[in-house]
This record gives structure tokens, C-alpha cells and sequence, in this order.
């Protein structure tokens, strides 16, 4: 039976949207959709946990948490009986999921993320108790169900080959898709917060980032670079045109090597910068010892843990044995969080497929046995800090500079309405979830600098 009800914050929710929106359920909820929300508001009824979640559905409004917390308060609407399902069987996946294609309405997304980050041993629980029986469900639903309509979304959401009008809506005009560094000239982390963000304020971030990395890569005029991940050439052209170096950098992708490829004549170093389509597994001979640093900047979560020692051993193959530096940056797990082995989650599924954060102990084993010994760990920076302001940069300029006519000539799908909202809610959560992980140490961003053995240090006086 369709169930019809109106969609508004209770008189005393607070919420960042008070408009009403009136939803018509058209599917009645299956057996195992009642099973899954039964299972769900009995788990949160008996636990105990910081803040406050308030959820309404066609059957009523359920508090949960501290109603008289000063901590975090967070109303979820439920539109589509499916969440349920989702969430039992996928747990945050499932939830990232049904925000996505619209099965729930939020009124602070960060907050959800905060609750879910300040209880986890509480909501440990859950994942274990219902992570088998997921998968078994999970297996029989595709099995007797198949390719579900949702399901073709979301799929269709998670194979977009991005484009470079995407990220030029949204990054700065370098083009760097990776963590700024912010200074006092843009107020520090929070200097957006404090005062609101000012123009040009990611460019100079980003700059400095750049201009920090390529400091710590100790580079000379005259010096030969070695990158793995262009990106858009940010960094090669920066080394080029103002350090007056070679640089040699390395894509999988055809769309970031042909604008890339744009930038760099379009700055006239043509003479100094090579841009190949190339796995950095398949260096050339004539690439032995040939750099004088090497960089990669947040490239390495997609190495995989299995290839750190391999990774490295092919850094240190290109590097001269002498007066040389590596530096490489990565988000990262703490090491109490990392493992080998990294279960499906909204970043690897929709962001960032098959990727595994590694930990900066991992990376410095793994340096240290790639290179037989010959690097020495210069420094450890943790820039986790710095993210959460370019995330939240990130998210204004692609919510005022995304136009639905210019994305859809890369995805025709995007001319459609509701696809298009779905394509943005992925780019929200995204922003939401990662900026909350780096704000609440659920995520580092490390950036470590190696030398050769017996390099002279750097001085820092």
C-alpha cells in the first residue's frame, strides 16, 4: 500500500531546512525491510551514545542519543524503505548509498559523520553483528533480484570516467588535487570559518604546497625530477618554470596527459617538461639513476600495500646513488587503523576504486627495504590539519561553479535532472565524509622526505 506524509523538522529539530516536501512512498516494504528496521531502531534503542539522531519514516519520529546534549544533533527523513535494507547489509556504505540516489534527507551531513566518528566502539556492534549476514543477503538479493534500477544508478555513479571540466569547477587553477597548505595569509585552517573565504585564497594554498614540496625535495636549477601522478601538471611546470628544472612525470589517464600536455606549451617548457602515459612499473632503462628528486604527490594510495617495497625499490633504482631526495606524500591511516587489507567503503567503491591508504610506518619500512638501506628518513610531516579547509573550499566552488549543460557533454546521463542531483550528492558526501575524517584523526594526510645514506642534513637554523 503507497503511504503519502509530509516531510518537516518537528517543532523542536533544529534543522538547516525548513521546508516541507511531500513524498509518496509507491512501494509497500518488503519482509526483509521491516526485518532490516526493526533490527536497526532495536540496535540504536540499546545503545548508548554522544549526540543526538532524530529519525522520522511514514511510521513516526524516533530520538536516539541525548535529546539535552550540547554535542551533536542530527534528522534524518526517511523516503524509501530500501535505506533500511541498505544500511543492515552495507552499514556506512549502505548510508552513503541511499543518500546518494535520494532514500533519506539530511539535515546536516557533517553531523552524521561526526556521530558515526565519535562512536565507533558503539557502532562496532553493529558492523559485526550484521557484516556476514549482509554479504549473505547481499549475495542472494543480486542472485534473485539482479540488476535493481538503484542499483544501475549507483553504478552508473561509481564508472563516470572523470573529466577534466569536473575538476576544473572546483580545484584551483593549478589544478592540484591533493591537500593545500594554508598560511597566514588566508587566515590559517580555519581562516574560512573565522572570516569567510577570500579570492585566490586555494591558489595561494596550493601554491605553497608546491613550493613546499619542491623545497623539500632540495631541487636546483639544472636538476632532473622524477614524478609519478601529473595530475594536471601543477607541480612539473612550477618545478620548470621557476626552479629551472627537468621533469620527467608519469598518468594513467589520457584526459589529465592531454591538458597537461596543453598547459605545458601553453607556459612555453615544452624543452623541460615530458608527460608520459606510462605505469611507474614500466620506467625505461635509461631512467637508472638518472633524478635528482623524485616526488609524488597523493598517488601512493593507489599503489596498493601488496607493492610498497616494489614501489620504493623502483624509486631508488631511478635515483643517482648521491645527493638525492624523494619525497612522497599520501593520506593515511594511523597506525592503529591500517591494515593490509582495506574492506569496500564509499571512497573505494564511488571516489576511488580499489585504493588502500597505507600508514607512515608502512611507508618507511617499506622504503627502508626497497631501497636495501640506501634511504634516510629525512622528515615526517602530518598535514591532516590543512584538509578539511580544502575540502570545504573544494565544496563551495563546485556547488558555484558546476553547470549541469558543461558536465553533460562529458556525461550525457547528467542531462537528466534527478541523475544530475544524484551525480552532485556523490561530490557532497564525498567533501562531508573526508573532511570529517581528517578533522577527527580517523584520517592522516603524511608527507615524508628520504635522502640518500650519507647525504649532508638539511640545516634549520
Amino acid at each position: 500500500m503507497a503511504s503519502s506524509f509530509t516531510l518537516s523538522p518537528p517543532s523542536d529539530c533544529t534543522a538547516s531546512s525548513a521546508s516541507s516536501l511531500t513524498v509518496t512512498v509507491s512501494t509497500p516494504r518488503s519482509w526483509f525491510s521491516t526485518f532490516a528496521r526493526s533490527s536497526l531502531l532495536s540496535f540504536l534503542q540499546r545503545s548508548s551514545f554522544c549526540g543526538h539522531l532524530r529519525i522520522e519514516d511514514s511510521d513516526g519520529i524516533y530520538d536516539y542519543g541525548d535529546k539535552s546534549s550540547s554535542s551533536c544533533s542530527v534528522y534524518i527523513r526517511v523516503l524509501n524503505s530500501h535505506f533500511w535494507t541498505r544500511v543492515l547489509l552495507s552499514g556506512d556504505l549502505g548510508f552513503s548509498e541511499a543518500y546518494m540516489i535520494g532514500e533519506i534527507e539530511v539535515d546536516d551531513l557533517k553531523g552524521v559523520m561526526n556521530i558515526w566518528l565519535d562512536n565507533q566502539s558503539a557502532f562496532s556492534g553493529l558492523s559485526s553483528t550484521f557484516s556476514r549476514l549482509g554479504s549473505i543477503a547481499s549475495g542472494l538479493s543480486n542472485a534473485l533480484l539482479g540488476q535493481t534500477r538503484s542499483q544501475a544508478r549507483l553504478n552508473a555513479i561509481s564508472s563516470y570516467d572523470q573529466s577534466n571540466e569536473l575538476f576544473e569547477a572546483f580545484l584551483s587553477k593549478e589544478m592540484m588535487y591533493s591537500c593545500a597548505l594554508w598560511g597566514n595569509e588566508e587566515g590559517g585552517v580555519d581562516g574560512d570559518l573565522a572570516s569567510g573565504p577570500t579570492p585566490d585564497d586555494l591558489e595561494g594554498a596550493q601554491l605553497r604546497k608546491i613550493h613546499h614540496v619542491l623545497t623539500k625535495a632540495r631541487v636546483r636549477p639544472g636538476h632532473r625530477i622524477l614524478e609519478f601522478g601529473s595530475g594536471w601538471g601543477g607541480l612539473a611546470i612550477e618545478a620548470a618554470r621557476t626552479y629551472g628544472c627537468e621533469v620527467d612525470t608519469l598518468t594513467l589517464s589520457i584526459e589529465q596527459k592531454t591538458l597537461a600536455e596543453q598547459r605545458v606549451k601553453a607556459a612555453g617548457l615544452e624543452g623541460l617538461i615530458r608527460v608520459h602515459l606510462m605505469d611507474y612499473r614500466d620506467i625505461p632503462p635509461h631512467f637508472e639513476h638518472a633524478f635528482d628528486a623524485f616526488v609524488s604527490i597523493e598517488m601512493l594510495e593507489h599503489v596498493g600495500s601488496h607493492y610498497y617495497k616494489q614501489y620504493f625499490k623502483i624509486v631508488d633504482r631511478a635515483l643517482k646513488s648521491t645527493n638525492a631526495t624523494a619525497v612522497v606524500s599520501a593520506s593515511t591511516f594511523p597506525e592503529c587503523r591500517y591494515t593490509g587489507y582495506q574492506a569496500q567503503d564509499f571512497m573505494r567503491k564511488y571516489m576511488w576504486p580499489n585504493s588502500c591508504l597505507p600508514s607512515a610506518t608502512a611507508l618507511i619500512s617499506a622504503a627502508n627495504s626497497g631501497s636495501h638501506g640506501r634511504f634516510t628518513l629525512e622528515s615526517v610531516e602530518n598535514h591532516a590539519a590543512h584538509y578539511p579547509r580544502t575540502l570545504r573550499t573544494w565544496a563551495r566552488r563546485l556547488e558555484s561553479n558546476l553547470k549541469q549543460d558543461v558536465i553533460a557533454e562529458a556525461y550525457p546521463a547528467l542531462r537528466d535532472a534527478s541523475e544530475y542531483a544524484v551525480f552532485k550528492r556523490k561530490w557532497e558526501y564525498f567533501f562531508a565524509y573526508a573532511g570529517e575524517g581528517f578533522l577527527k584523526g580517523y584520517i592522516t594526510c603524511h608527507m615524508l622526505t628520504f635522502t640518500r645514506a650519507n647525504d649532508v642534513p638539511v640545516s634549520f637554523d
